[in-house]
């Protein structure tokens, strides 16, 4: 994607390589991206781009509700325990 692509030449002199440096720029960078420039950015991405990130969402998104809601986690209730 363009767009990470000059964010990383602009900013790489000046990370560390941590994951953290990824997280603190795309937050500081949605904070001053209006919608309308979100928009912009979607609509210049190629077919594979969009598919990738909508994919990362959708992965993200199912992965948060499954910790969130337990599921596969074995659930004890006090009547089901047997002595």
């Amino acid at each position: 994607m363009k767009f990470v692509d000059e964010l990383y030449e602009y900013y790489k002199d000046r990370l560390t390589g941590d994951e953290e440096d990824a997280e603190i720029m795309t937050m500081s960078i949605l904070e001053e991206l209006s919608r309308k420039d979100l928009l912009q950015l979607i609509e210049d991405m190629d077919e594979t781009e969009l598919v990738g990130m909508v994919g990362l969402y959708i992965l993200e998104c199912l992965k948060a509700k499954i910790a969130n809601e337990g599921v596969g986690q074995t659930k004890w209730s006090s009547s089901s325990i047997i002595h």
